[in-house]
């Protein structure tokens, strides 16, 4: 039963190393699950044993550099508690998604990679979980508590303030025409003091610091296992329907 599982495994991963790699070569448009089959060395029906639909498999390869992003960041604030203050934190999660080429696409909206998933519901939902203006907005309340973050303004505002200012940094380094002719020697310092100026300076003893790395990096656990929750249902669901299918051929040919 282990080597089975083993081995079904191994078949999944290397479908999906298949379909990164073509879709960070040609995007998602035009791209069929015949064509990442044959690229990892499976037959056509392999790939639908584990996702039912082209968009299914392309959302858990996106799902996935999500939930590695994610994992680094928990073992790094592990290592590294005083990453929780918002002037580190903040340029890090910017810089987390840009290195990603999946997250990067759908934070910035690249339809040539993207294709059908664009526009698509799950790509909105990803964001509005894991997405670098999420995860900041999210972890405000962690800051207040900590004396990490001004509280005499109301959470609501300050979190969409500090929302559009991690989203207009994102633009602002993946899109030129953005500030034309503008540029600074150290964007992550300029943005270290832009959260500061915001968030005000932090008054946070050393132990307050520990405590908003546990409780970041607790925060970050939960949207981890959600995801997996996600990806996991996903594939559920479809093992289901390929089950149900079998169970009526075989009630056809015992007719």
């Amino acid at each position: 039963m282990a080597a089975a599982a083993e081995h079904d495994f191994s078949r999944a991963a290397r479908i999906l190393a298949a379909a990164r790699e073509l879709v960070l070569k040609r995007g998602v448009k035009g791209l069929t699950i015949a064509e990442i089959a044959q690229r990892a060395h499976v037959g056509k029906g392999t790939a639908y044993l584990y996702w039912d639909t082209k968009e299914d498999l392309v959302f858990e390869l996106f799902a996935r550099d999500f939930l590695a992003g994610v994992e680094q960041e928990i073992d790094t604030l592990t290592a590294d508690p005083d990453l929780a203050r918002p002037r580190r934190l903040c340029p890090r999660l910017v810089h987390t998604a840009l290195d990603r080429p999946f997250v990067r696409a759908l934070q910035t909206g690249d339809a040539d990679l993207l294709g059908v998933l664009t526009h698509h519901p799950r790509s909105r939902e990803l964001l509005d979980m894991l997405g670098p203006a999420a995860l900041t907005e999210t972890v405000l309340p962690v800051w207040r508590r900590n004396r990490l973050a001004r509280t005499d303004w109301p959470l609501e505002e300050q979190g969409y303030v500090l929302h559009a200012l991690v989203i207009g940094f994102l633009e602002v380094a993946t899109r030129a025409q953005v500030l034309p002719g503008v540029t600074v020697d150290d964007p992550d310092q300029v943005m270290a003091a832009a959260v500061t100026a915001l968030l005000g300076p932090e008054e946070a003893s050393p132990t307050q610091v520990r405590a908003a790395a546990a409780e970041g990096r607790q925060l970050l656990r939960e949207r981890r296992e959600t995801l997996l929750t996600l990806i996991t249902t996903n594939h559920k669901a479809n093992q289901r329907q390929q089950s149900e299918q079998v169970q009526q051929v075989k009630r056809v040919e015992e007719m």
